[in-house]
């Protein structure tokens, strides 16, 4: 018989999370080095433990993703009832008596995984929006919860178009590798707004009007991190900076698409090292997400 695998100490499961955040979530994890240690860890945890469920579904052979889903959601009833076994569970379940993250803000993100085992296309920009609230908004309520403002409703508010920006910013940069693995995020209604063709699409064939659909829905991401530049205001004052940062360098992605949108057919949109730096810099001088700075 073999042995189950031993729990992480909590002193491994945090490096453990911040391994797997900075390797994984480097546009993020910009953002985290700002955070005072405990709710820098809080939010290792809360990123690792949402991105092994995005690779349940992601990773691995696609008929045993319910099943990996099945299990990730057992590890959160576990966290939350104190006896968890992976090492950002055992993290959060640290955490939770100082961050109060609600146990239905996982659930919801969870229940978006699943939501991409079925659903593979998106009529409209409305329908897009509703598969935004369950991957995204879910992970606004988490960060709140640990950067401060969770309860108040000007920061709910403004932290949901902040995490719905940060969502269309990984649907127009990812748009290549959806199509790889089957997915079409870009609505159908704004293909054919611009008379853009499925087929090419699917074909990853770069053409005019497929440049013109990815340009339009950047610059809606772009929109949203206008309009949720008060969140950064809204939450405790020893995470701002943080959150500008990570709203910040989103938005020069986002940017980076819009100035080279058929790109992200080809690969995923990725800042370099000196552009992320002078991301920083700008932003230590303005703190807007959207600033222009190129």
């Amino acid at each position: 018989m073999t042995a189950a695998p031993a729990v992480p100490d909590l002193s491994s499961a945090h490096r453990a999370n911040r391994v797997l955040t900075h390797r994984a979530g480097a546009n993020f994890s910009v953002g985290f080095r700002f955070l005072p240690k405990e709710r820098r860890q809080a939010v290792y945890a809360a990123y690792a433990w949402c991105r092994a469920a995005d690779d349940a579904v992601d990773e691995g052979d696609p008929a045993g993703a319910p099943a990996r889903l099945d299990a990730w959601a057992r590890e959160l009833d576990a966290v939350y009832g104190g006896s968890p076994s992976s090492p950002s569970g055992v993290a959060l379940a640290e955490a939770l008596p100082r961050f109060p993250i609600p146990k239905s803000a996982f659930e919801g993100l969870l229940a978006g995984c699943r939501q991409d085992l079925v659903r593979t296309r998106y009529e409209t920009f409305e329908e897009l929006l509703g598969y935004c609230d369950l991957v995204a908004s879910t992970i606004s309520t988490i960060s709140l919860a640990i950067f401060g403002g969770l309860g108040d409703a000007r920061a709910e508010a403004r932290g949901r178009e902040l995490a719905t920006a940060l969502q269309l910013t990984n649907i127009v940069r990812d748009v290549g590798e959806d199509v790889a693995r089957g997915r079409v995020y870009l609505p159908l209604e704004d293909l054919e707004r611009f008379g853009a063709k499925a087929e090419d699409l699917l074909a990853l064939r770069p053409t005019p009007a497929l440049a013109d659909v990815v340009r339009w829905e950047a610059g809606r991401a772009l929109s949203y991190f206008h309009a949720a530049e008060p969140v950064k205001d809204l939450v405790d004052r020893e995470c701002r900076f943080a959150v500008t940062m990570m709203g910040g360098i989103y938005a020069e992605v986002a940017r980076e698409v819009l100035a080279r949108p058929l790109e992200t057919l080809q690969r995923r949109i990725a800042l370099s090292t000196p552009r992320k730096v002078r991301a920083v810099l700008v932003r230590l001088l303005d703190r807007r997400f959207d600033r222009i700075s190129d």
